[in-house]
Formats: structure tokens, C-alpha cells, sequence
């Protein structure tokens, strides 16, 4: 039983799925670290030039010990920005994609044939078409 289990194991992390992921995955650590440099290093700081403030020192603090806790709301709000510049770069990136695509996908189209020669007569036909309207030759199946 053991063995059949570490063979199914071994056949789960062979699939190509797999891999794309772990690929997908330190890509999208990698990707993310860039983002959180832009935000930390260049958008806030020009925000902070109209708002006059960083929004990772924003706090509140929860009591009035000096043990109280406290709530670094402008991490949050670093997090949100963060988030929402990802999501933008990564909207852009498959809106590009699928603009480049599409444009493969109509000069593929456009290249597909719509007509052929009888072999008999030469006349043009439809390409899909059984019989020569002008010789009546039976087409040969391509």
C-alpha cells in the first residue's frame, strides 16, 4: 500500500500543472517584491509630499499603557495599495496578452483559405464543394 501511495505522490508532482505552479509561484514572490519597492519606495514617498504623511506610520494605539496594543492600520493601507497596483499590472499584462493574441488569431483567420482549383477545369470553387459547378467533376476528399 505504501508503495502505491508514494508512486501516485511521485505521479502528482511529475504532472506539467504542478510545476507551472511552483514556477507561478516564486514568480509571483519575485513580482511581488518589485511591487512592494514601488510602493514603498517610490509612491509613497510622492504621496506623502501632497498628504504630507507616510501611511506607514499611521497607528492607533489601544489603551494607555505602555504595553497597550497597537493597531498599524497604515501597514494596512500599504497592503491595500500594494494589492491594487498588482492588480493593475497583472490586468495590463493579460489585456496586452490577449491584444497580441487576438491579433494572431485574425491573421491566422484571414490566411485560412475559402477557395480551391477543380484539378479538372481549373475553374475557382468553394473550397468546401463536391462537385465542380462548372465541369461537374466529382471533387477528390483532400
Amino acid at each position: 500500500m505504501k508503495k502505491g501511495l508514494l508512486g501516485e505522490f511521485k505521479e502528482f508532482i511529475m504532472r506539467g500543472n504542478v510545476m507551472d505552479m511552483a514556477v507561478g509561484v516564486i514568480v509571483g514572490g519575485a513580482f511581488t517584491a518589485i511591487v512592494t519597492s514601488l510602493n514603498e519606495d517610490i509612491l509613497t514617498p510622492v504621496l506623502g509630499i501632497f498628504g504630507g504623511t507616510d501611511f506607514s506610520n499611521l497607528s492607533v494605539k489601544l489603551g494607555s499603557s505602555d504595553a497597550a496594543p497597537v493597531l498599524m492600520y497604515g501597514n494596512f493601507i500599504t497592503a491595500i495599495i500594494n494589492f491594487l497596483i498588482t492588480a493593475l499590472v497583472i490586468f495590463l499584462l493579460i489585456k496586452g496578452l490577449n491584444a497580441v493574441s487576438n491579433k494572431f488569431k485574425k491573421a491566422e483567420e484571414e490566411a485560412a483559405p475559402t477557395t480551391k482549383t477543380c484539378p479538372f477545369c481549373k475553374s475557382e470553387i468553394a473550397i468546401d464543394a463536391t462537385k465542380c459547378p462548372h465541369c461537374t467533376s466529382d471533387q477528390p476528399e483532400a
